[in-house]
Order: C-alpha cells, then sequence, then structure tokens
C-alpha cells in the first residue's frame, strides 16, 4: 500500500490454536486491548478452540491465516511426499534453505494445496481470515512469498511484510528483505512497516500502517508481556510508551 501520513497500528499475536494456554494469553491479550489482531494455525490440536473463542467473544473480523510449514501435520495430502517439506512420516520437517529463489513446479503447486487447505479450515469455522503471515516466517523465503501473496491478492486479504526495520538487518538481509516485500506488494495488499516489540523498546518509531509482530506471555505479575521483549517488560508499557495516543486496529482496517 502507498504511504499514509496517519498512523495505523496493528498489534498482531502469531500462533493462535497452538495450545490451550497460549490460546488464553491471546483472548486475555485482546481482552486488556493489548493486541487488536491474532492469527490462526489452523493445522494445530487447538486450532477449533481457537475459533470458538474468537466466536463467543466477537474476534472472528480481526484474525488472520498463520501459514505454517514448519510444524505438525499437514491438512493437505500432496505435500506429505514433498521431502523438502515433510519427512517420512508425513510430518513438517522443513528442509529448505532460506535464500532459494525459486522451487520445483511439484512442490510449489504442493505448497500451494497446503495453503488453499489451511485458508479452507478457517473458512469452515466461520472465520474468513483477515490477512496472512507466517509461522517462523516461512513466506519470507522468496518462492513461498510470491505463492502467498499470489494468493492473497486473489483473495483480496494483505500479508505481512518480512520485517523492515531494526539495528539488527545487515545491508545483505536489508537487499534480501527488499526483494521478498517486492514480491508481496507485486500481488497483495500490506502495511508500510513489520517490526517487533524490541524494536519499537529500542527507540525506532514507525508511522504510517505498521504491524507490530508479538508473541504474549503471562509476566510473574501477571502483566502481558512478550518473546520479543525482556523477561519483567510489559508489552502495553512499551506501546503506550512509544505511541500514547495510537488507536489499534486489525488488518481490516487497511484502506
Amino acid at each position: 500500500m502507498n504511504k499514509t501520513v496517519s498512523l495505523q497500528l496493528i498489534l498482531n499475536a502469531d500462533d493462535f490454536g497452538l495450545t490451550e494456554e497460549y490460546n488464553n494469553i491471546v483472548l486475555k491479550s485482546f481482552e486488556t486491548g493489548v493486541i487488536s489482531s491474532a492469527t490462526l494455525m489452523a493445522n494445530m490440536p487447538f486450532f477449533s478452540q481457537a475459533c470458538e473463542l474468537a466466536h463467543k467473544h466477537g474476534l472472528t473480523d480481526r484474525l488472520g491465516l498463520h501459514f505454517n510449514l514448519t510444524y505438525g501435520r499437514p491438512l493437505s495430502d500432496s505435500i506429505r511426499h514433498q521431502r523438502t517439506f515433510c519427512n517420512e512420516a508425513g510430518d513438517f520437517e522443513l528442509c529448505l534453505p532460506r535464500h532459494v529463489f525459486n522451487l520445483p513446479s511439484r512442490a510449489g503447486t504442493a505448497v500451494r494445496a497446503e495453503l488453499e487447505s489451511q485458508w479452507q479450515a478457517c473458512l469452515e469455522q466461520g472465520v474468513r481470515p483477515t490477512h496472512i503471515d507466517s509461522h517462523q516466517h516461512v513466506h519470507n523465503i522468496l518462492p513461498i512469498a510470491r505463492i502467498v501473496a499470489d494468493f492473497a491478492g486473489e483473495q483480496r486479504v494483505p500479508v505481512r511484510l518480512a520485517r523492515n526495520l531494526g539495528g539488527n538487518i545487515s545491508w545483505p538481509k536489508k537487499l534480501f528483505k527488499w526483494l521478498i516485500n517486492s514480491a508481496i506488494r507485486k500481488s497483495a495488499k500490506t502495511t508500510d512497516f513489520a517490526c517487533t516489540p524490541k524494536d519499537v523498546m529500542d527507540g525506532l518509531l514507525p508511522q504510517g500502517a505498521v504491524e507490530i509482530v508479538c508473541h504474549p506471555l503471562i509476566l510473574e505479575n501477571g502483566e502481558i508481556g512478550d518473546d520479543y521483549l525482556p523477561a519483567t517488560v510489559s508489552l502495553e508499557d512499551v506501546i503506550k510508551s512509544a505511541y500514547p495516543n495510537a488507536q489499534r486496529v486489525s488488518y481490516s482496517a487497511l484502506k
């Protein structure tokens, strides 16, 4: 999308559906207003429970798909026979270098089929995803980025950018992320920036449409922290300090 002057701040919790405990953490993060969005893992055992919680608490319009090619069992058949993605038991075990530029035709077709299956699983639960990101950033592999962006463009939903600011991004990584993000922007809507809570804590305050990628957890004092932050730091304190008057929105608010 084009750069904007106004701030659209999205705090997205990944991995919704991973475990029962984590589902409850995501729900608490929504209820306390810390996060404004989350993404569902459609092939996880507690995916159905996450969807039930979303319906019960009116969150279905704030949920995207957390496309997964690295953990658990696929929902489609063809990818189980692709040793690049699955082991002999048919479970995900990714063996794909992150710097590859292309996939064999059958492998690409299998990735597309699995993406469609995970999307369909959400629809069958009464959730139409607002956007797509991925587990362990697998859509930051260039040929997978193209597949995800093409599918997202067809569905008219945005895709998460590869993290494009932060003090620890070297110039070679910046170049590769630029290639990935160019592929995403060619076919789908997206934000202007994607970063972590740690980037914000370190003083980076991007404007425009910004996604802050979160993995919430419960601190000893009962507040919401994040995997990216030190163990005693509240996620809410970091965001309020950086963006004291910002309204938090979901991906459905992107224009």
